[in-house]
């Protein structure tokens, strides 16, 4: 197996990248376990392998004594000089115990602690390798699923996206090329594992800063960002550059570099917005397009409550209240919209008043100036065009009430 030997080391350390010592001193030590079954438990046994030729032979260090007892752990003197002239009783005399048989062990076990060992080997690789590269974005090619989690190719490795991590909307299929974010690298029970996202917020944040020049360098920051992976993105930048746009920076020359993070996300809805350090500011922002009619802060609660016209009221709250959620996680404030009652409100007002000033002047109720009111009749100069069979039929009332009613009106436009 010699030759065979060697050109499986030559091959694997200029393939696979595992060094020739560590495959080495794992044939070594398997061997070694062998040898032990074969030989039994001599004095000091180990294994030589020659690094040119393969051979492989075992050896033990043997104790030299006039007459052998244990013959696993001594040799005779005259034995031990034959090797060692220079031997004596109580020196040690290395000698070769290679079992006959032991050349079709020796491959088998070979191929074994190889094989085990490369496996060992990669996945310290894998670990050495990726340990610092959380937080990056790797691309890949879906080679198979495991349940519900993507197994990705990347290579030289495997990567897993845990259902978790997925997108919800999205749907993968195998040989399918994808670009995702690393979460982790565990170095777990079943050895180092890749974990990477499609639907964590950085990788939102990692696309920006690989398309968008100005976050790369530093002029342009990104202050917060919240994300329902598949639906809809908010991020917030800023710069201290007054000359630089910084919502125009992100969004690029004719939308091009929003366009291609957005076609990476598969069309995932992306608001770019202009973070400030006044909250008021901020949350108006955030709730674009949405217009916004009235703030109340409450720093306590670290709550605001926010009016919008009942037009901009769905806008404003989002399908399934994803816009209010959104921008609730982007600012830190829990956001509460409600629709804007304050118009309606001074409508009612003069709606009352009217009616108290009709109820004052006629022969009616509150309840019949409030039916007057609210048919058009808000004033005494109004009901003057109004006839007897106009207040019968308004007011749901006799001919006879609604001629006293009648009479009462025209005798204070004579008054007046």
């Amino acid at each position: 197996m010699n030759p065979e030997f060697i050109a499986m080391l030559d091959y694997l350390e200029r393939e696979r990248g595992i060094k020739r010592e560590i495959l080495l001193e794992a044939v070594s030590d398997a061997l070694l376990s062998a040898s032990k079954k074969s030989v039994g438990a001599s004095r000091d046994l180990h294994i030589d392998i020659n690094r040119k030729t393969g051979e492989i032979r075992a050896l033990a260090n043997l104790l030299v004594v006039d007459h052998v007892t244990n013959p696993q752990d001594e040799i005779e003197l005259s034995k031990a000089q034959k090797m060692k002239p220079e031997a004596n009783v109580g020196d040690t005399v290395e000698v070769e115990v290679t079992p006959k048989n032991f050349g079709r062990i020796a491959a088998q076990t070979a191929k074994q602690a190889m094989m085990q060992r490369i496996r060992q080997a990669e996945k310290e690789m894998i670990y050495e390798e990726f340990k610092d590269r959380a937080g990056e974005i790797v691309s890949g090619t879906v080679r198979r699923f495991d349940r519900s989690d993507v197994i990705l190719d990347l290579g030289k490795f495997e990567a897993v996206m845990p259902q978790r991590e997925r997108v919800v909307v999205e749907d993968y299929n195998v040989g399918d090329r994808l670009r995702a974010y690393v979460v982790a690298v565990e170095n777990g029970v079943r050895g180092p594992e890749i974990i990477v996202s499609r639907s964590h917020p950085n990788f939102v944040r990692r696309l920006f800063e690989l398309e968008v020049s100005e976050i790369a360098d530093g002029t342009v920051e990104i202050r917060g960002i919240a994300r329902e992976a598949g639906y809809r993105t908010k991020i917030a930048v800023w710069s201290a550059n007054e000359k630089v746009d910084p919502v125009g920076a992100c969004v690029g020359m004719r939308g091009s570099r929003v366009k291609n993070i957005v076609r990476e996300l598969n069309n995932e809805k992306v608001d770019i917005i202009r973070w400030s350090s006044d909250p008021k500011e901020y949350v108006l922002e955030a709730l674009k397009p949405a217009k916004v009619k009235n703030l109340v802060f409450d720093t306590d609660k670290k709550s605001v409550q926010i009016s919008v016209d009942e037009d901009q009221l769905s806008l404003a709250i989002g399908k399934k209240g994803q816009n209010a959620r959104l921008t609730s996680r982007l600012t830190g404030w829990e956001i509460n919209i409600g629709k804007d009652t304050s118009a309606t409100t001074v409508v009612e007002q003069k709606v009352a008043q009217a009616a108290q000033t009709l109820a004052g002047a006629l022969p009616v109720t509150e309840e019949q100036a409030l039916t007057l009111v609210k048919s058009g009749f808000t004033n005494l100069e109004g009901l003057h065009d109004a006839d007897v069979q106009d207040l019968v039929d308004i007011l749901a009332v006799d001919e006879t009430k609604a001629r006293e009613i009648y009479d009462a009106v025209h005798r204070q436009e004579l008054v007046q």
